[in-house]
């Protein structure tokens, strides 16, 4: 007797889409299929890990480099596989969501590579995840030419040889896609994100000169790398393509892999192209692993913490050196600013900023850098185009001088800055403007001037839940609280409410949005991503 056939993937709760059947095709989902079947067991195991070493951290109030991995790090002899050509040059990235427009103006944006967001920067509502989809196939096949109905703008495709490279970042291992289930278990939405994706475009990547590259986001150890390694070899096998074709770049965006970063490298090695220093997710990641660490981990104003920061400093020096010698790619963070059409002042201030801050990640040494908008892109490749002149990268230079210690990454009272009430009233602010445009179904939002995506929420409801809970005096006396909280909140929902009019504050999301940001920065349990009860609530 046969054993009977494995349960098929299942779409649940979701409104057929245009063209959902090219996504979502049988083959495409089979593999999909396998992917969990093999691989999510896997997975639990290590988000269990990950609560696990939080409680060794709460009961220690420190970190330090893996006595177990050190043989690794003492290794000199190995390195990363070859770059491939397409990624030799990755001087400037922009990042943004997968929806039509952006897709042609990132690829268009003489950025060297497109970071297409399937993560922080889109909300992942099954239009979204599926529509995203559809327009990195259109644009591979260059059918993705369209007239904005709004506008009446027309977007096309310049040449080939002048498009970005497409590093695509799936979801991080913690998220799950509710639409698609096995048994009526919900499919990890880093295997929807990376499965089809993957097993639509590799081969027509390769036939296009480059290859399926990605960023893996939000990870927390080496031996996470070593399951999306092993991912990696079961899929180029299964759809025949050789052995380290996939390339991969981590975000050292969690305090936890900042001591990995070797080892994380080593684990991928036959697929890493490099590491990148994501800013938010990483204060996010010390404020969330060492809140109850007491006044040495609090952080100030989330604007006090520039890379300049001594803690800052040590991480990214380290993530260089690390990269360089192991033959990888530093990438160097994030410029948010969005330039405004109406003010040129607050433009040449903010060019400045962002010029100072590209001069000095090209003259610390890294490969790249990213921004959030396409008027950004020349400020950056001026930036690199500085140090780097004809050549593609810096990784000859090895850092040597760099000499990190354990608790330098950790000396967040290294740092001479205090919370201020501003700051608390900036953290409810973005955090309500954010969080209505996501339950809205929008992952990148323009709020004060800067592209603020889920990394910003997370590290405004985090400074806020750090600083009631540690007890924190403002410079005019007021103590945070969460009565101090919410009424910062309800100031600014009135505020919003005059701002926008009461016919667009009664069709947003508003109400819902302020109190799901109160949940978040005022519940005694920690939510560990606020994503995930917010993903309970978005719709679509």
């Amino acid at each position: 007797m046969s054993a009977p056939a494995p349960s098929p993937l299942a779409i649940v709760d979701a409104e057929p889409l245009p063209r959902q059947e090219e996504v979502l095709n049988e083959a495409a989902l089979a593999f999909v299929a396998e992917l969990h079947r093999r691989f999510t067991p896997r997975r639990d195991e290590l988000l269990a890990r990950r609560a696990q070493r939080r409680a060794e951290i709460a009961r220690t109030s420190t970190l330090d480099f893996l006595p177990e991995t050190a043989a690794i790090r003492a290794d000199d002899s190995w390195k990363v596989a070859a770059c491939p050509p397409a990624l030799q040059d990755r001087r400037v990235e922009i990042t943004g969501p997968t929806d039509r427009k952006m897709t042609i103006n990132a690829l268009n944006s003489g950025a060297r590579v497109w970071l297409a967001d399937f993560e922080d920067a889109s909300a992942p509502t099954w239009e979204n995840v599926i529509l995203g989809q559809i327009n990195l196939i259109d644009a591979y096949t260059r059918n993705i030419d369209f007239t904005d109905p709004k506008s009446g703008k027309s977007y096309a495709l310049r040449a080939n040889d002048e498009l970005a490279t497409v590093v695509m970042r799936p979801r991080g291992w913690h998220l799950n896609e509710r639409h698609l289930q096995i048994d009526g278990e919900q499919v990890p939405g880093a295997f929807v994100d990376f499965g089809l994706y993957f097993f639509h475009n590799a081969q027509r990547l390769l036939d296009l000169g480059k290859g399926p590259y990605f960023y893996l986001p939000k990870t927390e150890s080496h031996l996470e790398a070593r399951l999306w390694n092993d991912v990696f070899v079961f899929a180029q096998d299964y759809v025949g393509i050789p052995q380290g074709t996939i390339r991969a770049t981590v975000l050292i965006e969690t305090i936890t892999a900042a001591y990995e970063m070797e080892e994380i490298l080593y684990e991928l090695r036959d697929h890493a192209s490099g590491l990148n220093a994501g800013r938010w997710d990483y204060l996010f990641s010390i404020v969330k692993n060492f809140r109850d660490g007491g006044a040495k981990f609090v952080l100030p104003d989330r604007n006090a913490v520039t890379m300049t920061a001594p803690f800052m400093r040590a991480y990214t020096e380290l993530l260089v050196r690390t990269c360089h010698k192991r033959g990888a790619h530093a990438i160097g963070g994030m410029a948010a600013f969005i330039p405004s059409r109406r003010d040129a002042e607050v433009n040449k201030v903010a060019f400045e900023k962002v010029r100072a801050d590209k001069d000095r990640e090209a003259g610390d040494g890294f490969d790249g850098s990213w921004v959030a908008h396409p008027d950004l892109v020349p400020i950056a490749m001026e930036s690199f185009d500085k140090v780097l002149g004809d050549k593609p990268n810096q990784k000859d230079r090895l850092r040597e001088d760099v000499s990190v210690q354990a608790a330098d990454l950790i000396a967040i009272d290294s740092l001479d800055a205090r919370p201020t009430y501003p700051g608390l009233v900036n953290a409810v602010q973005v955090g309500i403007r954010y969080i209505e445009a996501w339950l809205r179904g929008l992952g990148a939002v323009a709020i004060f001037n800067l592209m603020e995506d889920a990394a910003t929420a997370e590290i405004s409801r985090s400074q806020i839940w750090q600083w009631i809970n540690a007890g924190v005096e403002f410079e005019n006396g007021e103590q945070a609280t969460p009565e101090l909280a919410r009424k910062v909140a309800a100031e600014e929902l009135s505020n919003i409410r005059a701002e926008i009019g009461e016919e667009a504050f009664a069709a947003g999301h508003w109400q819902q949005a302020h109190d799901l940001l109160l949940e978040v920065s005022l519940d005694d349990d920690y939510a560990d991503f606020l994503t995930l009860p917010a993903y309970e609530q978005l719709r679509g």
